[in-house]
Formats: structure tokens, sequence, C-alpha cells
């Protein structure tokens, strides 16, 4: 039964020239849980950080909102977000399926001044590039849901 929208995971992500890293195209798949038990279209299961992380079912990521709130001014030196619109549309996707739509030429640079909130979905295609910037790309990442899990699964954060 759907409830009012609760945060679920929290991620803060510090883009600096000591700590610079390039995101490749990508969905974001998985959710943390509190322990790993086995339901019925759940799966694949990892574990970062020593947290249960699940491939839920596509129906609960479609329901799932990001908040990604940016400290610092964020552009295309930076690492700014990229994003293809209205991929999050398409489903879960495999490899297989994602170099074509990047390949179109239909990406868009999330750029944000410092105290901006982009709103995303879990499922949308997106990548960021290293920076080339001194600058410092900080943002805090917020994800939300808004039902319970399956059969006793329980979010790890919420």
């Amino acid at each position: 039964m759907p409830t009012e929208p609760f945060a679920v995971r929290g991620i803060y992500f510090d883009k600096s020239p000591d700590t610079n890293w390039l995101v490749s195209w990508h969905q974001d798949l998985t959710i943390c849980v509190q322990e790993k038990r086995e339901v019925p279209g759940f799966g694949p299961w990892s574990v970062k950080e020593g947290v249960p992380h699940v491939q839920p079912p596509v129906e609960v990521l479609e329901s799932m909102l990001t908040i990604r709130l940016h400290l610092d001014d964020t552009d295309e030196t930076n690492g700014a977000l990229r994003v293809i619109p209205g991929s999050h549309k398409l489903g879960r996707l495999g490899n297989s399926q994602i170099q074509p739509i990047t390949a179109s030429g239909q990406e868009s640079m999330c750029i944000a001044p410092q105290g901006a909130a982009l709103l995303i979905r879990p499922l949308i295609l997106h990548s960021s590039s290293r920076s080339t910037s001194t600058r410092r790309r900080r943002v805090i990442h917020l994800e939300y849901a808004c039902t319970p899990l399956d059969a006793g699964l329980e979010w790890q954060e919420a």
C-alpha cells in the first residue's frame, strides 16, 4: 500500500582533484536492504561496504525518486551529471541496449548552481566525466520510496 515518500538511502559524493572518477552510462538498479532474504523477483544480490544490495522488480525502481542536492556549482568542467532524457521510461536496460541509446546524441548536461536540487528517476541513463577543474563537485544524493518491500525485506535506511 503506498504511503508518503520516505528516504531510503543517502550518499555523499565529493569529486575533487584528489578524488576524481569517471562514471560510465548506467541505471541505478540496486536498493539497500537490512538483510538478505530470498524473495521472488529480487536478485541478484551483492554486498557493498557491508550492506546487502539487491535488484528489485522494476516496479519498485519506477516508483522511486532521487534528489541530488548540489553543494557546489556543477558544470561540464567538474564532472556534472549527464542524462538521456526520457530513458527512465524504457524500463531496465541490458548492456547491449544502453550503447545505442547513449550513442544517439540525445544526452543533456545537468549544469547546476550551488544550492540547486536535481530530481531524477533511478532508471534514467546517466554518467559523469572526470573533472578537469580544481573545483570540487559535492552532491548529497537522496533516494526516496513510497512503498514497503515484499516478504519481510526492509529498506536499509527507512
